[in-house]
């Protein structure tokens, strides 16, 4: 059985996919909200349990679906509930160390730590998950559940931090680049609403087939770039202008505050 506690867009997202992978029958919730119970238990079939520590009773692994700020309660929540049990914890907080969780659940205490991120919604997810050192819990279902949204990835926990950096907080750089592309077609003449649809699906395809024939995202680049061609000249300009260092930047900006998080 699945639990999930809290239904945000991630929390959602993983309902979605475990009531598609397990079933509604395997598959239970809560949310603080009365008002997003019902809607839930009514658009997808599945119970709402009355409370956190009801969910883990019902539940052999438990999704904390919730921001780092709270995770706390819940944990102090559902501690007894989980005493002398196998079942498995996974927090998607970031910032929040297996070790953390530990301190409130016990040591051998069941623990997955995952990063995963929101294209999840549309079941193009990709999730790192970090076991906890002598995992024994339920290692085949978690990663199935994470794989119903999208992709997973088994990372060790030192990597965690910077798996915010490439999953976590990447998509909204990814549209900043949409938004950025758009306007330039738009510049030039094309209207808004196509533009962000083709510049959309060519970062879509772009992705897929550097996954789909596993080459080098420079090679990929370099046959795109014709000696004298357009596409050169673009890519200069992008080096001139310090595309690279400003990407590399911003993602020394996410570890650096997510190191601070965990602290």
């Amino acid at each position: 059985m699945i639990g999930i506690i809290g239904t945000g867009n991630m929390g959602s997202a993983l309902i979605n996919g475990a009531v598609k992978t397990f079933g509604k029958d395997d598959t239970v919730f809560f949310d603080t909200s009365e008002e997003r119970r019902k809607l839930i238990s009514y658009e997808y079939g599945i119970m709402a349990c009355k409370n956190n520590t009801e969910l883990v009773k019902f539940s052999d692994i438990i999704v904390l679906a919730v921001k780092p700020q709270v995770i706390f309660n819940v944990l102090s929540e559902i501690k007894d509930a989980m005493l002398n049990t196998e079942k498995t914890v996974i927090s998607i907080a970031p910032g929040i160390t297996i070790g953390k969780l530990n301190e409130v659940l016990g040591n051998n205490a069941q623990i997955v730590r995952v990063m995963p991120n929101t294209p999840a919604m549309v079941g193009a997810g990709m999730a790192a998950v970090a076991f906890s050192e002598n995992f024994t819990g339920d290692r085949e279902n978690t990663l199935k559940l994470f794989e119903s949204v999208g992709r997973a990835v088994e990372l060790p926990e030192s990597l965690m931090d910077a798996a915010v950096v490439a999953n976590g907080s990447s998509p909204a750089f990814v549209f900043m680049f949409i938004e950025a592309m758009a306007d330039g077609a738009v510049k030039f003449g094309i209207p808004r609403n196509k533009a962000y649809e083709m510049v959309a699906q060519t970062v879509l395809g772009s992705a897929k087939l550097m996954l789909d024939t596993g080459k080098h995202p420079g090679e990929l680049k370099d046959a795109v770039c014709s000696p004298g061609g357009t596409t050169i000249c673009g890519t200069a300009a992008l080096e001139e202008n310090n595309f690279r260092g400003s990407i590399l930047k911003a993602c020394e900006a996410v570890y650096e505050k997510t190191t601070v998080l965990g602290k």
